[in-house]
């Protein structure tokens, strides 16, 4: 009977490291130490950018030539926030009746744990070598501003001369059972602010002044009157959704002098963030009836992108397939990744664990899970280096 790494054992001692954004706390460091153990050239760059932490990341490679299949994924995690709530302490990695508990069990400790005893199995059934290129790309800033992590590192490693064929990121995908959904792109986000400038007064004489909420107010109806777009064939209609309006005025008989409406738009691949601004834009000054505005539009680096169904996204899911015995549905859907940084060099999907306790309190993961994910990673490397 065939041996397997004990992905138990991998994914405890990430969980035992505290290392939340942008603390590495050892974790990338125990990476590092099986990769290299493995025979593994593991390279450990750190990124810095004025105003923002340092941040650590890993590239470990090994093999020569195509294909060259990367995973990607993070082994920083967002706070555990009050720990007397947890059943189990957050970094002790505890298991209780066939669940591993700890921050980053789901998102994404584990899934790394699971793509590092896949990878130790794969080397041992196959010499101890890939039949191409196998490398790994990890962060510790995906949870945090994403300044330092897998955006800088992909530059550095294109710079040394790497070229990837295909990532597979380990994010969790799943919403209710491992083998649900593969993430075949994402849609973009865009943060912006409507600013309208009035004429503060008395509210007793009101033609003296110019009320800039009545103008806000008209304004958003029209911006959520009409759809963005209907939708393509692996997209959601784009979605524009205002969370905060703000006159900042506390005194009840004062017109104020201006309103704010902050908005976030989800948008897919029909638009891009110019053309989405220009729309957003043209229908707004349509509904303004002689009101002064403008539009704060927020940076943003989230873009919409797909990565189309074809011969690689075929792969992945017969092999969840064959593990799993479900069909996994192909999505575009939740938020941003790490992976519209990572479709400028390759194409990506993304396959982890099931989502449904990630950054709660008493996130945790059956083992079973992680043993199912580990030998669906295996299969996939089995079937892309075959």
């Amino acid at each position: 009977m065939t041996q397997h790494a004990d992905v138990l054992a991998i994914a405890r001692d990430l969980l035992r490291c505290p290392s939340v954004t942008p603390a590495e706390g050892g974790s990338l460091a125990y990476v590092a130490e099986v990769l290299s153990r493995a025979g593994f050239t593991v390279e450990r760059p750190v990124f810095s950018e004025p105003g923002y932490a340092d941040v650590q990341n890993l590239y470990a490679r090994m093999g020569s030539g195509g294909p060259h299949l990367v995973f990607a994924g993070h082994t920083d995690v967002v706070p555990p926030g009050d720990e007397t709530q947890w059943t189990h302490p957050a970094f002790g990695g505890d298991v209780a009746d066939g669940v591993l508990y700890g921050r980053g069990a789901v998102d994404m400790k584990g899934a790394v744990a699971c793509a590092l005893a896949a990878t130790l199995d794969h080397l041992a059934a196959n010499g101890g070598r890939p039949k191409g290129t196998l490398s790994f790309l990890l962060t510790g800033d995906e949870e945090g501003v994403a300044v330092n992590g897998t955006v800088k590192l992909l530059k550095w490693a294109a710079e040394r001369g790497e070229r990837f064929d295909h990532c597979i990121l380990g994010e969790p995908t799943n919403p209710d059972a491992l083998g649900d959904m593969i993430k075949i792109g994402r849609r973009g986000s865009q943060n912006g602010t409507l600013v309208v400038t009035g004429t503060p007064g008395h509210v007793a004489y009101p033609h003296l002044a110019d009320n800039p909420v009545r103008h806000v107010v008209r304004m958003i109806a029209a911006l959520l009157a009409e759809p963005l777009d209907a939708g393509t064939d692996h997209f959601d209609p784009s979605n524009l959704e205002f969370t905060s309006i703000d006159v900042g005025n506390k005194t009840v008989n004062v017109i104020p002098a201006e309103a704010r409406a902050r908005f976030n738009i989800r948008f897919n691949d029909l638009h891009t963030q110019a053309t989405l601004r220009d729309l957003i834009k043209t229908r707004a000054a349509a509904a303004a009836q002689g009101a002064r505005w403008r539009f704060d539009w927020e940076p943003s680096n989230a873009d919409a992108f797909l990565t189309a169904p074809g011969p690689f996204v075929a792969l992945v899911g017969d092999a969840i397939t064959s593990v799993t015995g479900r069909k996994a549905k192909l999505s575009t859907s939740g938020g941003t990744s790490d992976a519209r940084f990572i479709k400028n060099y390759c194409p990506v999907v993304e396959f982890g664990l099931v989502n449904a306790s990630m950054h709660g309190i008493d996130e945790r993961v059956p083992v079973a899970d992680l043993v199912a994910l580990t030998a669906v990673y295996r299969e996939i490397f089995a079937r892309y280096f075959g």
